[in-house]
């Protein structure tokens, strides 16, 4: 089989245009995003998806969406029900432990339903970053909680629920994004934090959560880390954070390279990812020009990447036998439960 090249790529619209087939079958990505301008009905998603994976020759291909819950829902009603922000789950969390962390597990558990109905096998889930008193709402509500051990545990919650569902997670924006003070698909953020603020705090959950086999960097400067490179594209940072106080030794992807935080052409962009030590880049927009320019400076997957890769491959799995009615009304019982905090 052909070796695929490390990088994960969206597409423009609802369905496969000429062009974006025959580069795709060209450029062999390992895998593929979609977005709420990919999605219309049940028939497109699951054709759009196989599709994709026809382009590259792997039925086994992931196809990775975001679908958090809130206001980051890729797939909307009438598709799927509408579900709460994490935080939502965090407050019932903060009322009673035991129902927060059975309503974490409910609602992954309940997308990995939904999203498996279209053969997408990979959620962008859970969000990890602890928020600041002042920080930009571009994480938000988006967070189980300020408080990183409730974070740690309501995102295993999560992770445990997708996974029982057949799905895999990816853990999200690793060191940590919740001190940003800017919006990074705008402008580049810059945390002054000192590494024993952050090892206390924002690293507690990648730590703890280290085994997962994908994560998602943050495109931030550390001032205080690498006041020189976002922690994207920063060696110092992948190698002494990341892979060494955090543990992480999964699949590490970029972060949307094309969002407004990386500065440079895509070209530059993408070397300087590679080099500083992310295993996959993602490009999500399915804008051709950007990713023909990407493509060129990609490499194929080898080496501890494409180990880390074929591990995840190899997690896909079969579903529970678990009932997604019983469930559902479960979860829906828990939320009405606390309806003032949704």
């Amino acid at each position: 089989m052909t070796e695929s090249k490390a990088m994960i790529l969206g597409c423009g619209g609802l369905e496969l245009t000429d062009e974006e087939r025959a580069f795709y079958k060209a450029e062999r990505p390992w895998g593929f995003i979609l977005f709420a301008r990919n999605i219309s009905e049940p028939n497109q998603i699951v054709d759009l998806v196989a599709g994709l994976r026809d382009c590259v020759g792997r039925p086994d291909a992931p196809v990775l969406i975001d679908q958090e819950g809130g206001r980051v829902q890729r797939i909307k009603p009438p598709l799927v029900p509408s579900y709460p922000p994490a935080r939502a789950i965090g407050e019932i969390y903060s009322k009673n432990p035991d129902n927060g962390l059975r309503a974490a597990w409910l609602m992954a558990r309940l997308y990995a339903f939904d999203l498996s109905a279209f053969g997408i096998n990979v959620d962008c889930l859970p969000v990890l970053d602890i928020p600041v008193d002042g920080g930009h709402d571009v994480i938000g509500n988006r967070a189980f909680s300020n408080d990183p051990h409730t974070v740690t545990r309501l995102g295993r919650e999560a992770i445990n629920g997708l996974t029982a569902g057949g799905v895999l997670p990816v853990m999200k924006h690793m060191p940590g994004h919740g001190r940003a003070m800017v919006d990074s698909h705008l402008s580049l953020p810059v945390v002054d934090a000192a590494l024993d603020e952050l090892a206390a705090s924002d690293f507690v959950p990648f730590t703890a959560l280290a085994d997962v086999p994908m994560a998602m960097t943050a495109h931030i400067v550390f001032s205080e880390l690498d006041p020189d490179h976002p922690a994207t594209s920063s060696k110092k940072i992948i190698s002494e954070i990341v892979r060494g106080k955090i543990g992480f030794d999964g699949l590490l992807m970029s972060d949307d390279v094309s969002m407004k935080a990386l500065s440079g052409d895509f070209a530059s962009k993408t070397d300087a990812i590679f080099e500083a030590g992310c295993d996959v880049i993602l490009h999500c927009n399915g804008v051709m020009g950007e990713m023909t320019e990407i493509c060129a400076h990609t490499p194929v997957l080898q080496g501890a990447a494409a180990d880390r890769a074929g591990r995840v491959v190899s997690l896909f799995t079969d579903a529970d036998d678990a009932d997604e009615t019983t469930l559902r009304a479960e979860f829906d019982s828990l939320v009405a439960a606390n309806m003032s905090l949704v």
